[in-house]
């Protein structure tokens, strides 16, 4: 005998994983910790690795920006940012104020 369709038991969901919020804690510490140097690393890493992708064929990306050629412009915006910070603190070093 077949048991009824709603007696069989249905699995349930698997709890959320908040993995994401745990990265992006330790991206925050880094770049805290580290300063323009943490945000310099990490944009470059995205900017190689976009880039390769991109040379692959990726068009859409899973990032919130969607369009590859926008998530590439974004990556090098933030580089360019840290490294005009990473300059300013060795003029400001250089010049002692």
């Amino acid at each position: 005998m077949t048991p009824f369709p709603f007696d069989t038991p249905t699995p349930s969901p698997a709890p959320f994983d908040p993995l994401r919020l745990c990265v992006y804690t330790t991206v925050a510490l880094l770049a805290w910790a580290f300063g323009p140097w943490a945000v310099a690393f990490f944009a470059t890493l995205g900017l190689v690795g976009y880039g390769r992708a991109y040379r692959q064929g990726l068009v859409r990306s899973r990032c919130k920006l969607g369009d590859t050629r926008l998530v590439l412009a974004y990556l090098a915006l933030v580089l360019a940012g840290a490294l005009f910070a990473i300059a300013m603190s060795f003029d400001r070093m250089v010049s002692g104020s």
